[in-house]
């Protein structure tokens, strides 16, 4: 303690202006020190720790003293909208001045956006067939990827209906009202749907279907994984996508976790076997031995396109969809059959998955 006091003395009173052997002399040592540490050891908490330091020793024991917040640089842009130009109240826009606004301010969708300034620009569809500004028929093969299954030329029924909708309300949140159209719509769809297929989620995009899908299953089974096929596509948003199996996959994958990629039964590069018969029977082997190996109790669905669309219309062997059931069923996991690509046809055969076994 003496030590420590003499320094704190000498650093007070600065070097060179008393020495050490003076202290002793004049009996500072002596009486300071001792005096200082019964204070100390008689002192409240509030003399031990306060703002500048212990009392009489500045500094000591002090509370940290942040720095001055600094004042914030705040942005100088003018963020204000501004007026539309009145070109954008005329409908009559030539091609050129459609074409350069495309290139100037349109993003593509999986693509980079350079080639919209080549791209037909479409004018007009009807039937199957779609028009562009110079003319020309285009046989539409995808259906505008599978999005007007029924066609260009939308029926006068359809037509009717939603004028009529629009004209009573165009819009009602789920939330808080319900639709008459929309009670309508889910007992029609319990009454055609197979086997116990009764509640429905009116989603706006396949991508939010399977979102909502996805999340139901792990709701529901309290597992996280998804098992989804390498050739398959769910969707743009960000679960979908990292469940997504093809190259589209990538732009989310480090970004959601909880999905496994398995192959589909009907590979590019080698066959299961020669027959069909015996690929389905490899195929629903080869996922048995991934589903063992991943753990059933993690995995809480199987998520599968019926035929897969994007990936190149890939047809399974017959009994494969019925064998992927049974293996849900046995490991009990969640089965989800995607079949947004397949929706019209399907719901006019009642969908897809109709076959019983599949419905559970």
């Amino acid at each position: 303690g003496g030590l420590i006091h003499c320094h704190i003395v000498r650093v007070a009173l600065g070097p060179g202006q008393l020495s050490m052997k003076a202290l002793r002399t004049h009996g500072c040592l002596q009486t300071c020190a001792p005096l200082r540490l019964a204070r100390r050891a008689t002192a409240s908490y509030q003399a031990l720790s306060r703002t500048d330091g212990v009392e009489g020793y500045p500094n000591v024991n002090a509370r940290y003293k942040h720095e001055p917040r600094k004042k914030l640089a705040l942005p100088t842009e003018d963020n204000r909208l501004r007026s539309a130009p009145p070109r954008h109240w005329n409908r009559d826009w030539s091609e050129t001045e459609l074409r350069k606004a495309a290139v100037d301010h349109v993003m593509l969708t999986w693509s980079a956006s350079a080639p919209v300034e080549h791209i037909p620009m479409i004018e007009r569809g009807e039937g199957v067939y779609l028009y562009d500004t110079n003319g020309k028929q285009y046989l539409d093969w995808t259906s505008q990827a599978v999005c007007v299954n029924l066609g260009h030329t939308m029926p006068e029924s359809v037509k009717k209906a939603m004028d009529e909708q629009i004209e009573k309300t165009p819009f009602v949140y789920g939330g808080i009202g319900l639709a008459p159209v929309r009670a309508q719509l889910a007992a029609l769809m319990a009454e055609i749907s197979p086997g116990d297929l009764n509640g429905f989620l009116f989603p706006s995009s396949g991508g939010e279907a399977n979102d909502a899908a996805i999340r139901l299953a792990r709701l529901y089974t309290g597992k996280q994984k998804i098992f989804n096929q390498y050739r398959s596509y769910h969707g743009g948003t960000l679960g979908p996508l990292s469940a997504t199996g093809d190259f589209r996959r990538h732009f989310s994958q480090n970004h959601a976790t909880g999905f496994v990629k398995m192959f589909n039964p009907e590979p590019h590069l080698f066959r299961w076997a020669d027959t069909d018969e015996l690929a389905c029977e490899m195929a629903l082997a080869c996922l048995e031995e991934q589903i063992v190996a991943e753990g059933p109790a993690t995995i809480a669905a199987i998520m599968l396109e019926s035929i897969p669309g994007s990936a190149g219309v890939l047809v399974p062997a017959v009994g494969y969809m019925e064998g992927v059931r049974a293996l849900c069923d046995k490991y009990d996991i969640l089965m989800i059959c995607d079949e947004v690509r397949c929706r019209v046809c399907w719901m006019i055969q009642q969908f897809g998955a109709r076959h019983k076994t599949l419905t559970h």
